[in-house]
């Protein structure tokens, strides 16, 4: 988890203006905003991985990569046989990547100086060796979604670029304080918020509008640059053909919602859900055991899950506020971006998190979260309406365009080079409604942790709202 421990207070250090002035000038990716730019991206979990995050911060590395004028990526590996390998996937991933000037090959693997095993201590490691590293000091900038990382760079004099998806203040209370001292540091460059959500959980905490900046994540054009005809694809999966069918992909448990989706199924025996992100038997493993129209199906590498989303009448992001409200995970799931992309309709919640980019009846169909009947309802609208469908999958693919890996790389790399080049930022205020408000966050997430182990705490109040009109 990269959540730092305590953390002594930090010295405003004077400003580099070496540093400041060599990022303006060209630069062997071109005359962009990212001529003379030098990142030196720190991701603390070995690679590669299935998650989410492992995803989101590579594959933004790779976009990244071809718009700067050097880049590394500082990774624990087992060895120097791992880090070639791991070069050597990334190449092959590029194949297709939009880019010009240099290659995302050029994204060099740097092994850190860290243990596989146990993770705290793996985290630890990294963040107090990645200082001694050469590119460390060649670097313009460390981007890093680690806190602890972060906060070694600036202790060193380097500046950092933030990338996460989690609102920290609200989930981790305690660290308000020393967050709103990291964040307001003239070295703290940007914090690259997934969600407005976040977002505004940090403008909360007195953080500079200047320095968060909401862009969300994306998908990957070449996962589905052959479309499938839906029948095309029943029968590569062995799915029946005249089976009408739902299909949800990414992790299988409880913790997505996906609870609704089984009770929504027992009241639609003639659909056919799939679920597709197994890994064993669990609790949605057990609930949908006795019913013939759930196929559970083991995760599935990207080749094969792009068929499972051609499969479909309908893609669904369970409609819950469960992930956020009961488990502190902010949603706006990457499948959100790949679904757009896949010309099928979408049936989601209409909660919060989902309309920052779903709209009713305009890119996707949205339903009361939490709501097995509801969630039924909006089923078979979807199923017996071929021409909204139709229409709301057509809207949600143009839009899509817009949302690839490479437009979220181009927005960032302008914010960036738009901060580097800003003024200095005055530091956020943190006064006594502040201190009030941490204290009393601080003892409700000490009395949630002792009541459940888990350090993150679910938001106070959340709340979905029924189908639009």
């Amino acid at each position: 988890m990269d959540v730092p421990g305590h953390m002594p207070r930090m010295r405003t250090p004077r400003p580099d203006t070496t540093r400041i002035s060599s990022m303006t000038q060209a630069g062997p990716a071109g005359s962009g905003p990212g001529a003379g730019m030098k990142i030196l991206f720190a991701f603390e979990n070995p690679l590669p991985s299935t998650e989410a995050d492992a995803e989101v911060f590579v594959t933004t590395a790779r976009y990244l990569a071809p718009l700067v004028a050097r880049a590394w990526l500082h990774v624990p590996m087992r060895d120097r046989a791992a880090c070639a390998a791991l070069q050597q996937a990334m190449g092959q991933q590029a194949t297709g990547q939009q880019a010009t000037g240099r290659q995302a090959t050029d994204l060099s693997v740097i092994r850190a100086w860290a243990p596989p095993a146990p993770a705290g201590l793996r985290h630890l490691a990294c963040g107090l060796t990645i200082v001694w590293r050469r590119a460390f000091r060649q670097a313009s900038f460390v981007y890093t979604r680690n806190l602890w990382i972060a906060w070694v760079s600036i202790l060193f004099r380097q500046r950092v670029v933030f990338d996460h998806y989690r609102p920290w203040p609200d989930q981790i209370p305690p660290l308000r304080r020393w967050l709103h001292r990291l964040m307001c540091h003239e070295r703290f460059v940007i914090n690259i918020c997934h969600s407005d959500y976040t977002r505004q959980k940090y403008l909360d905490l007195g953080i500079p509008a200047e320095k968060l900046h909401c862009i969300r994540n994306g998908f990957e054009p070449g996962r589905l640059r052959t479309p499938m005809a839906a029948d095309a694809a029943r029968r590569a999966l062995d799915i029946p053909a005249d089976a009408r069918t739902v299909v949800y992909t990414g992790r299988v448990n409880h913790k997505k919602g996906l609870p609704v989706v089984i009770e929504a199924a027992r009241m639609l025996p003639d659909l056919l859900f799939i679920l597709v992100g197994s890994y064993g038997e669990g609790p949605i493993e057990d609930m949908a055991r006795d019913l013939p129209n759930v196929r559970i199906v083991p995760f599935q590498p990207p080749e094969v899950l792009s068929q499972y989303v051609f499969a479909a009448d309908v893609l669904l992001i369970p409609p819950s506020l469960q992930p956020l409200a009961r488990y502190g995970s902010t949603v706006l799931p990457l499948k959100l971006f790949f679904y757009m992309a896949s010309g099928r309709p979408i049936l989601a919640g209409n909660t919060p998190d989902v309309r920052e980019v779903l709209r009713h009846d305009q890119n996707a169909w949205l339903c009361q979260p939490d709501s097995p009947p509801a969630l039924a309802d909006a089923l078979r609208r979807l199923m017996d309406d071929p021409a909204l469908s139709t229409r709301l999958a057509a809207t949600a693919l143009a839009e899509s365009q817009a949302l690839t890996w490479d437009a979220r790389a181009n927005r960032i790399i302008a914010a960036i080079a738009e901060r580097m080049t800003a003024p200095s930022t005055p530091a956020g205020v943190w006064d006594g409604a502040q201190r009030r408000a941490w204290r009393r966050q601080s003892w409700r997430w000490l009395v949630h942790l002792l009541r459940t182990g888990s350090p993150v705490l679910p938001p106070d109040t959340i709340q979905g709202d029924p189908a639009p009109p």
